[in-house]
């Protein structure tokens, strides 16, 4: 019998599963509650269960299939987890604290096929995706580190925004979703979760019609095709002639303000003539549009990139600024540790190849 992760299941599909299997349709919100308010370790811990119900859940489903392997703390506070899956593979985890709450961003996939060039997820090919147990339980894992600490802390955020494309694995990112957001679980606002992609257009409208309040944002990076393609390959599949149609059905649809994000890349893309493209190219939607200004953090392996000057960046920002765009600079998390997306991860898969 091959057990999964009881973090996957949404809250209806964890009723009928137990129905099927000769339990009271009660008996899902109380696990539901064991799991979520009370967040028990064990099954056996379900004190208000029966003895099979018990051992019917400890039979088919696992509580803990992922193991930290690392934890890095910045002195801002920033947490990055390294947590290895059972089977062998590794993903990257973050914990991030803002005025406005406790943050995680988390993974959806065991690397990247997407290959922007200037970014450390992609130094390693997609392998798998994470199952939607394995994403909710990188949250859960976190939100147990908060409850060890005893401070009363909870997650109030997410950001879908670790290693992999979450477009590219959408079932299970759904899945993810209904179980974090829902009320008798992780309750957490759908407002207060952002999903982002590197630009599927086809999935973009998809998202559209799924009727969730859930913010999304935009992997651009570039404001026209010839630079796009030549740091995005995805730009091959979808041209902004694709993807821009596919974020004004999303905006008509939700009337939802999206987040463009835009990684500043020194005499790449960070020139004032690429700023004037990207308001031209946002100009029809800005009244529903942000744009978010991301300091490159560098990666050794990708030495053809550096960081804008401020100078650049401050230029870049005023010139959307006096075209009307709504943008900002991204205030930078745990830049004392390894602070770009998937670095962590590459680091230590060299080490553990050195070792053996």
């Amino acid at each position: 019998m091959e057990k999964k992760s009881i973090y996957g299941l949404t809250l209806d599909q964890l009723t009928t599963w137990l129905v099927e299997n000769g339990q009271k349709k009660f008996r899902a919100a109380q696990v539901w509650d064991w799991l979520y308010k009370k967040r028990v370790t064990n099954f056996a811990d379900m004190k208000n269960l029966n003895a099979d119900c018990v051992q019917l859940l400890d039979d088919h489903f696992y509580l803990h299939t992922l193991t930290q392997e690392v934890k890095q703390e910045s002195k801002d506070g920033t947490i990055k987890f390294l947590f290895k899956l059972e089977d062998g593979n590794l993903i990257e985890t973050v914990l991030m604290r803002f005025n406005y709450g406790l943050s995680v961003c988390v993974t959806t996939q065991v690397g990247c096929n997407i290959g922007c060039t200037f970014c450390a997820s992609g130094l390693l090919k997609k392998n798998r995706d994470l199952s939607s147990g394995e994403i909710v339980e990188q949250i859960m894992n976190v939100q147990h580190h908060l409850d060890e600490a005893g401070n009363g802390e909870r997650v109030s955020h997410i950001v879908v925004m670790g290693i992999g494309e979450p477009f590219d694995n959408y079932d299970n990112m759904m899945d993810f979703f209904r179980v974090v957001n829902d009320q008798k679980g992780l309750s957490i606002g759908a407002r207060h979760i952002t999903v982002s992609t590197s630009g599927l257009a086809d999935k973009i409208y998809k998202f559209a019609d799924e009727n969730i309040q859930i913010n999304l944002a935009v992997s651009l990076h570039a404001p026209n095709n010839e630079l796009r393609t030549r740091i995005m390959k995805i730009n091959r599949a979808y041209p902004l002639e694709k993807l821009m149609p596919a974020i004004d059905y999303y905006l008509e649809k939700t009337n939802r303000r999206i987040t463009f994000e835009y990684i500043l890349l020194s005499d790449v893309n960070d020139h004032k003539e690429e700023a004037i493209q990207l308001a031209k190219l946002l100009k029809n939607k800005r009244h529903l549009s942000y744009v978010n200004l991301i300091p490159y953090n560098p990666v050794d392996e990708h030495n053809q990139y550096q960081r804008s000057t401020k100078e650049a960046i401050v230029e870049f920002y005023g010139t959307l600024l006096e075209h009307g765009i709504n943008c900002g600079v991204r205030v930078e998390q745990g830049t004392d540790i390894d602070a770009a997306c998937g670095q962590l991860r590459s680091k230590q898969i060299k080490k553990d190849k050195v070792k053996s």
